[in-house]
């Protein structure tokens, strides 16, 4: 894909995912512009690309904002969000709901001054909870709009994202701008921050903590995606879906705690320590995993990076850009705080 002659605004483009995205999108030639009131990115994130991308600094839920960030723009890719692992959404459900005034100014002022294409970061936590206790599969159409108790999404963060693609479905149908959701499923790498689970994990290992606590049974399971397969689904819904169809970006394996815990230990080369089940934290549905069906028949998407291979490239970055010392010493506050 070549995004050569396009202007194009990445808002939350300082953040983990963001920032990926930015630096793809330059080497494809697009003129890139980042909006990001720093909450939760840092502009050391865009060190390879700082001199190649215009950075505007300010709170897109202000509406003033928000319509100088828009202007001029002919893509958007829309990431920015209060939001962060499940500690931080279990116990900030009212900044995560605020989300929803953030998208609905961000779209509105993007269509008033007619930006072409809109990609929203949507997420897996859109999908009903009562259906991930068992393993199934996330199908897109497991969410309706249109059916009585079709939705039933997981915590205020969730319901925000899920309201998010509603209103860009609105905006695509009442203005034709074309768009396009991503559900992101449980995304890693390296920038990640400490309260998001594999970080965490890492973090954990690396300050050498023992007992080494594990939120839960360690049994529950996630589809680990390492961000470089994110950012190509987001890339190529932003090319190929116009009519706001939501389409998962995830793999389809069930991956339990304990199995990414013993990968980390295993990469590290460290023996298993002694294991405390903190079985009274939040954890989240029991299973969740991706149907990628519709993503392949729509952007000819699949995921590239094993888990294997995703934690050593994770693993290598966090340990060559966090010091040992600083990170035993502010443990519990780097878990909790983003």
């Amino acid at each position: 894909m070549s995004f050569e002659g396009d202007t194009v605004l990445v808002t939350g483009g300082a953040s983990f995912i963001g920032s990926h995205l930015v630096e793809q999108l330059v080497d494809r030639g697009a003129d890139v512009r980042v909006a990001d009131d720093l909450s939760s990115g840092e502009t050391g994130n865009l060190s390879a690309v700082e001199d190649e991308v215009d950075f505007y600094e300010g709170n897109l839920k202000h509406w003033n904002f928000a319509d100088e960030a828009t202007q001029g723009i002919d893509r958007l890719f829309h990431l920015a969000a209060d939001h962060g692992g499940r500690g931080y959404i279990s116990n900030y459900p009212a900044n995560c709901a605020t989300n929803m005034a953030l998208d609905n100014i961000v779209f509105e002022t993007a269509v008033q001054n007619g930006v072409d294409k809109i990609t929203f970061a949507s997420s897996a936590c859109t999908y009903p909870t009562d259906i991930q206790q068992e393993r199934q599969r996330l199908q897109e159409d497991m969410v309706s709009f249109d059916e009585r108790g079709g939705a039933y999404a997981d915590e205020s963060y969730g319901w925000a994202k899920l309201m998010g693609e509603l209103s860009l479905q609105s905006f695509h149908e009442q203005y034709g701008v074309d768009a396009s959701s991503v559900r992101i499923f449980t995304a890693y790498g390296p920038r990640e921050n400490e309260t998001h689970a594999i970080i965490a994990l890492i973090a954990k290992a690396y300050a050498g903590q023992e007992p080494y606590q594990i939120w839960g049974d360690g049994e529950q399971t996630r589809n680990f995606t390492y961000v470089d397969d994110i950012v190509s689904a987001l890339l190529l819904a932003n090319e190929n879906i116009t009519d706001a169809t939501p389409v998962n970006a995830g793999i389809s394996e069930y991956i339990s705690i304990n199995e990414v815990v013993e990968a980390i230990f295993d990469y590290m080369e460290k023996d298993l320590p002694e294991m405390n089940y903190m079985t009274d934290k939040p954890v989240g549905v029991r299973h969740r995993a991706a149907d990628t069906t519709r993503a392949e028949e729509l952007l000819g998407w699949e995921p590239e990076y094993s888990l294997e291979d995703g934690l050593a490239e994770t693993i290598d970055w966090y340990t060559a850009n966090r010091d040992k010392a600083y990170v035993q010493e502010n443990l519990e506050t780097l878990l909790h705080e983003r």
